[in-house]
């Protein structure tokens, strides 16, 4: 594709613009979108983990947090800070300070204050199946007591377990 600009170079960069429901594309060449102020590097695709992981790595104390390291697994801030993994679960009391440091830095708070996640419910208790003797012993109770909608429901009930 030619650049749409200087209509010489080959296309390297499109750009869309939606402005009220009407959509304009722009195709440019590395030079022209240069000249227009359009970033062509690799830096404008950073992943947002790219920006924790150098948060973690520019932390400003690093003599006391480096010394903190998780009786369990051995792990260190600092290897936390190359890698941007704990090593286990008990990492989290062991490095809680700096951890706590870095989230306010990054979100502004160290709680949660959003909306919790409730899971769907799995398993619904359904009641246990009456015996065909239980029912019917009920059922003989209820047409002795003249009550003869339970009675109907309970025939029903037995004859779908027979």
């Amino acid at each position: 594709m030619i650049c749409d600009n200087c209509k010489e170079r080959d296309a390297v960069v499109n750009l869309t613009r939606i402005v009220d429901n009407a959509v304009t594309q722009l195709h440019l060449c590395e030079k022209c979108a240069a000249e227009k102020g359009v970033e062509t590097t690799v830096a404008v695709a950073q992943h947002p983990l790219g920006d924790i992981l150098q948060a973690v790595q520019q932390q400003a104390s690093t003599t006391s947090e480096d010394a903190a390291a998780c009786s369990f697994c051995g792990a260190t801030a600092r290897d936390f800070r190359a890698t941007g993994r704990l090593g286990c679960p008990h990492c989290y009391d062991a490095m809680e300070k700096s951890l706590r440091e870095l989230l306010r830095r990054l979100h502004g708070s160290s709680r949660h204050v959003g909306q919790r996640y409730d899971a769907p419910v799995t398993h619904v208790a359904t009641p246990k199946p009456d015996s065909i003797h239980d029912l019917r012993d009920r059922l003989q109770r209820a047409v002795d007591t003249e009550q003869f909608e339970l009675a109907a429901e309970l025939r029903d009930r037995i004859k779908v377990i027979e």
